[in-house]
């Protein structure tokens, strides 16, 4: 398992856009949120049999462990099934550690390569916000398909790159957008400067073709997941850990039916793109204004 750890970390290295998003959410979040899952060679190395069984003495445990099934099952013999396999695990973890500091919002990370990564990521509403619904449209409107902002903008109109997409994160208490360009090296200043006036214009106007693509996206979305039970059950078990309930499909269709230009740029108008924690990784630093 060591072996296979540190083949993993090490791994990184051989992938530029992946490296350089684990350093942009090591930025922007505050620690522990922003460490990699991978851990450290380092730390990787140092790990014994006893630390390993005495974290899961002292944290696998399952006061605040959440089931969440979904298919075609019997009630009965699920909880009896339940009851037979963790009827005898006991025991409260302790609570997380609070969040500690956070990294420079600017970096690079030099690297002797064709092509430079851009990654950066400014602060969204979580999942049991009030807006949550108009940051899931305006993440959308910047980055849900062929039609939306940041590919026809940066990659369509001016060829400045291969790749380019915008995502939504959310923990329990915060959320994030987080953008990724990747391009080369003489057109890589010329592509975060488009990147971030696209970022930046998007409280200037929403229309309402974009929401309609916005809609039909997110609605293609809720209908495949609710035809997997993986999906369905591991979408359970979010909503009860972040909302302590779980979203019905009518509930979440009402609220992407009722998206508009007015809701969506009401809540980019609140929190509009800016501060922004941008890293690149490539032979040259950029500037980013």
């Amino acid at each position: 398992v060591r072996s296979l750890a540190l083949q993993d970390i090490r791994g990184l290295e051989d992938e530029p856009r992946s490296k350089v998003l684990v350093e942009l959410r090591k930025r922007h979040y505050p620690t522990p949120l922003g460490y990699d899952h991978r851990g450290t060679a380092e730390g990787v190395a140092a790990l014994t049999i006893e630390d390993l069984r005495e974290r899961h003495r002292r944290l696998f445990r399952p006061g605040g462990a959440i089931l969440s099934v979904a298919g075609n099952f019997e009630w009965v013999p699920l909880r009896d099934q339940v009851a037979r396999l963790f009827g005898g695990w006991e025991g409260d973890a302790p609570p997380p550690p609070p969040p500690g500091s956070r990294g420079e919002k600017r970096g690079h990370v030099a690297k002797d390569l064709a092509q430079t990564q851009i990654a950066a990521a400014y602060a969204s509403v979580p999942v049991g916000d009030p807006d949550y619904y108009a940051a899931m449209g305006a993440v959308h409107v910047l980055s849900g398909g062929m039609s939306a902002r940041l590919f026809t903008e940066v990659r369509e109109k001016r060829a400045l790159c291969y790749s380019v997409w915008a995502s939504y994160q959310t923990f329990k208490d915060r959320a994030s957008v987080l953008c990724y360009a990747g391009t080369t090296n003489e057109r890589a200043q010329e592509t975060l400067d488009v990147l971030l006036r696209e970022l930046r214009r998007l409280p200037e106007g929403i229309e309402a073709e974009e929401v309609e693509r916005v809609q039909a996206g997110l609605k293609s979305s809720l209908i495949m997941q609710q035809e997997s039970t993986s999906a369905r059950a591991l979408a359970m078990a979010s909503d009860w850990y972040n909302l302590g309930r779980v979203r019905s499909f009518d509930e979440i269709q009402a609220a992407v039916n009722d998206l508009s230009p007015q809701s969506i740029l009401a809540h980019v108008r609140r929190l509009p793109p800016a501060d922004f924690t941008i890293v690149t990784l490539g032979p040259k630093a950029l500037e980013a204004n």
